[in-house]
C-alpha cells in the first residue's frame, strides 16, 4: 500500500489525483502532517509526500530503523515538477515510484542512485535474494573496475559491464557457500524441493528434512523456488506449513502425471496410498532438472517410522527471447514496455539501422548482434540459440514485430525450452493513419507488394480479394528499385472496383523527422514518387477527403438514419 500525505490545497489536489488513479494501491492519510507521516510510515510499503524534501527530511529522522525494513518514499513539490526519490531507492522500490508518479503527474523523477544514474541495474534489484559486499562491488562497477561474473549455470541475468577476470565478483550459485569480502552471491530460484509426507506429519518434522537436505547438500535455502508434491497431499498441513515457513509456493501435481515421471527409487507405498510410485522425487522432476538429492526419509528422536520424505533438483534456467516492436521509427511512439525490455535484455540482436535508433538505451554491458538487410532468418536462429544458452534477449524490428517483422521466424524457429514475450508496437499502417486522418475508421487490410517470399500469383489474389470487397487496403513494401511493377498492378486491380476518384494516401517515414505525406486519389496517384520507405493507403466506395483528411466512416445506422441509438 502507498500512504499519500498532503499539508496544502495544491498538495491535496495531486494527492487526490494520484489517489483516483491507483484507488486499489493508495491511502490517503489526513491526520496532521507528522501523525500521518508516523502512521503511513509503519503501515505503508512506499509513502508519496507532497511536502518539501527538508520537512520530510526531519519528520523521516525518527523512524529510520535500516535499509532492508524501511518503506520507499518519494516526495512531491507543490508545484508538482519534481517527484524525487528520496528514500529507499532500490530496496523500497522508490526508485521505479518516482517514474510512475512522475509519469501519472506530469513530474520530473529525480533519481539520484549511482547505478540507477548510469543505466546499471542495481545489484540488490534483480529480484534475487543477494549475500555479500553490493556497496563495495556496486562501486567498483561504477568506477569500472574490472568485475568478473561466475554463473554456476546459465540464467537469463539483465546486462552487467562484467569482465572474464576481476578483482571483484558476482557470482550467481545456489550453493550455501559464504561471500568474499570483495564479493557479492546471487540466489537464482534454482531449487525444487519434492515433499511426500503421511498424514498428520508435523510441519517441525517435513521442514527438519528439507533443511537437512539442503544442509547435507551444500545448497542454500534462498534458491529454493517451490515445494511441489502429489494432488493429494495438496491440503496436509504439515505440506502446506513448510511451504509457507519457507515462503515459497506449494505446486501439486496430479498423480497420474507423476506416475509417468521415471525416477531412481520407485516404491510401493506410494502407488498404493495415491496412485503414483514417486512422490518426492517425481514432484521435484515433473518439469525437468537434474536431481541433486535422490529420495531421503526424515529422521525421528522417537524411533517410530518416518513421515515425511523429499528430494532436490536444480532446473536450469530458462532463457528469455523478447521479441520487441520499436514502432515507425518517433521516440516517443517508442512503448514504454518496449523499453523495458531493452533495459532487461544481456542480448540484443537487430537490423543495424534500428538497433542505431535504441542504442542509447541500452544498459552499459549488453551484447549488441547486429546484422544488415536480408538476414532476418539468421537473425531469428541467433536469438533463439542466445536464449537457449540461457540469456535474456531482446529481438528488434520496426513496428510491431509481428507484422512483416522479426516474430513468425523467431517463434518459427523457438520451440518450448525457452520463454518467449512479445512485445507490441505502433505499426507503420498506424502511424501513417494517423498522418492522413482516419483511412483505418471501417475494416482494412494490409497486404506486401514484395515478391521475394510471395509469389506474384498470391499476392495478386489477396488485392483482388481486398478489391472485390470494398476493404480499405495498406500497401507494404510498395515499390523498390528491381520492384517497379508491382504497384502499379495493384492499382489498376483497385481500380476495376472504385471510382478514380477514391481517395489515396501516400507517407513516406511516418513520425520520423523526414516524414512527408500527400492525399491524392487513386487514379492520380503517381507510382515513381513511392519507395520501400512509403506506406500506400486507398480507401474503400465510403471513404471521403474531408477537409484535406482522409476519412473512412465506421458506417453506424445512425448516420444514415439521423438517429444514435447504435453510436457507442
Amino acid at each position: 500500500m502507498i500512504g499519500l500525505i498532503s499539508a496544502t490545497a495544491a498538495g491535496a489536489a495531486a494527492r487526490d489525483r494520484l489517489a483516483a488513479a491507483w484507488p486499489d494501491r493508495t491511502r490517503v492519510y489526513d491526520a496532521p502532517v507528522g501523525e500521518a507521516v508516523r502512521l503511513a510510515f509503519a503501515e505503508c510499503e512506499q509513502l508519496v509526500c507532497f511536502l518539501a524534501t527538508g520537512a520530510v527530511v526531519r519528520l523521516l529522522a525518527p523512524l529510520l530503523a535500516g535499509k532492508a525494513s524501511d518503506p520507499g518514499v518519494v516526495c512531491v513539490d507543490e508545484s508538482g515538477r519534481f517527484a524525487v526519490s528520496l528514500l529507499g531507492g532500490h530496496g523500497g522500490g522508490a526508485n521505479e515510484l518516482a517514474r510512475e508518479v512522475g509519469a501519472l503527474l506530469g513530474a520530473e523523477p529525480v533519481v539520484t542512485t549511482a547505478t540507477d544514474a548510469v543505466g546499471l541495474p542495481g545489484l540488490d534489484t534483480l529480484g534475487f535474494p543477494f549475500e555479500g559486499a553490493v556497496a563495495t562491488v556496486s562501486r567498483a562497477l561504477l568506477d569500472g573496475e574490472p568485475v568478473a561474473l561466475e554463473a554456476d549455470f546459465a540464467w537469463p541475468l539483465p546486462a552487467l559491464p562484467v569482465s572474464e577476470h576481476g578483482s571483484y565478483t558476482v557470482r550467481l550459485t545456489d550453493r550455501a557457500v559464504e561471500p568474499g569480502a570483495r564479493e557479492v552471491l546471487l540466489r537464482p530460484p534454482s531449487l525444487v524441493v519434492g515433499v511426500g509426507a503421511s498424514k498428520g506429519a508435523p510441519a517441525e518434522e517435513v521442514l527438519a528434512l528439507i533443511e537437512e537436505a539442503l544442509r547435507d547438500a551444500g545448497l542454500s535455502a534462498a534458491s529454493v523456488a517451490e515445494l511441489a508434491t502429489v494432488e493429494a497431499k495438496s491440503e496436509e498441513p504439515g505440506i502446506v506449513s513448510a511451504a509457507a515457513r519457507l515462503g515459497v509456493p506449494l505446486v501439486v501435481h496430479p498423480a497420474r502425471e507423476l506416475a509417468a515421471v521415471e525416477v531412481p527409487n520407485p516404491s510401493g507405498a506410494p502407488l498404493a496410498a495415491v496412485g503414483t510410485p514417486s512422490v518426492a522425487e517425481a514432484a521435484a522432476l515433473a518439469r525437468g532438472g537434474e536431481l541433486l538429492v535422490p529420495k531421503r526419509k526424515s529422521a525421528r528422536a522417537d524411533g517410530r517410522p518416518a513421515m515425511a520424505t523429499c528430494a532436490v533438483v536444480r532446473r536450469p534456467g530458462r532463457g528469455r527471447l523478447a521479441v520487441v516492436g520499436l514502432g515507425p521509427g518517433a521516440r516517443d511512439l517508442l512503448t514504454p514496455r518496449a523499453a523495458g525490455e531493452l533495459r532487461r535484455a544481456s542480448v540484443v540482436v537487430g537490423l543495424d539501422q534500428y538497433v542505431d535508433q535504441i542504442r542509447d538505451l541500452l544498459r552499459p554491458g549488453t551484447r549488441v548482434l547486429e546484422s544488415g538487410l536480408g538476414a532476418e532468418e539468421e537473425r531469428a536462429r541467433t536469438a533463439v540459440a542466445e536464449a537457449r544458452a540461457g540469456h535474456a534477449v531482446a529481438l528488434i524490428g520496426s513496428g510491431d514485430a509481428g507484422v512483416y517483422a522479426m516474430a513468425s521466424p523467431a517463434l518459427a524457429e523457438a520451440s518450448d525450452d525457452i520463454d518467449v514475450v512479445g512485445v507490441p508496437g505502433v505499426t507503420a499502417a498506424l502511424a501513417a493513419g494517423a498522418v492522413l486522418g482516419a483511412p483505418l475508421g471501417h475494416d482494412h487490410v494490409s497486404i506486401s507488394l514484395s515478391d521475394l517470399h510471395t509469389p506474384w500469383e498470391v499476392i495478386e489474389r489477396r488485392v483482388r480479394a481486398a478489391a472485390e470487397a470494398d476493404i480499405v487496403v495498406t500497401f507494404y513494401n510498395p515499390r523498390s528499385r528491381g520492384r517497379d511493377w508491382q504497384l502499379p498492378k495493384a492499382l489498376a486491380i483497385l481500380a476495376e472496383h472504385r471510382e478514380p476518384e477514391t481517395p489515396a494516401g501516400v507517407v513516406r517515414n511516418a513520425s520520423r523527422p523526414d516524414e512527408s505525406s500527400r492525399l491524392t486519389t487513386l487514379a492520380a496517384l503517381d507510382p515513381a514518387t513511392v519507395d520501400m520507405m512509403t506506406v500506400v493507403t486507398v480507401g474503400n466506395t465510403a471513404t471521403r477527403n474531408i477537409a484535406g483528411r482522409m476519412v473512412t466512416p465506421r458506417g453506424y445506422r445512425w448516420q444514415a438514419s439521423g438517429t444514435r441509438e447504435d453510436a457507442r
